[in-house]
């Protein structure tokens, strides 16, 4: 678990650092994700989901987004991101 959160809170502030709005709300059934508002990326994070649910959301917006490749980042976060950006 406390690689979960540490890796949590590394990706978090990776999307802020790339300029996302990161919410953290209770969503009730929605799943949370990607969207644009007033021109700008938000990252919407249900609350009610379990930091393994939020964590995914994180890493598949990231995984997306090119920039990611020259910002600094941990082995760990590195390569969760690669397999993401691997898969079909």
């Amino acid at each position: 678990m406390a690689d979960t959160l540490g890796l949590y809170e590394e990706a978090r502030q990776l999307a802020l650092d790339l300029g996302y709005v990161v919410r953290e709300e209770v969503l009730g059934d929605l799943p949370g994700g990607l969207c644009a508002m007033q021109g700008r990326q938000h990252l919407l994070l249900n609350l009610e989901h379990g930091v393994a649910e939020r964590l995914d959301k994180l890493l598949a917006a990231l995984a997306a987004d090119p920039r990611i490749e020259s910002e600094p980042k941990s082995r760990l976060l590195e390569a969760r991101l690669r397999a993401l950006g691997s898969s079909p």
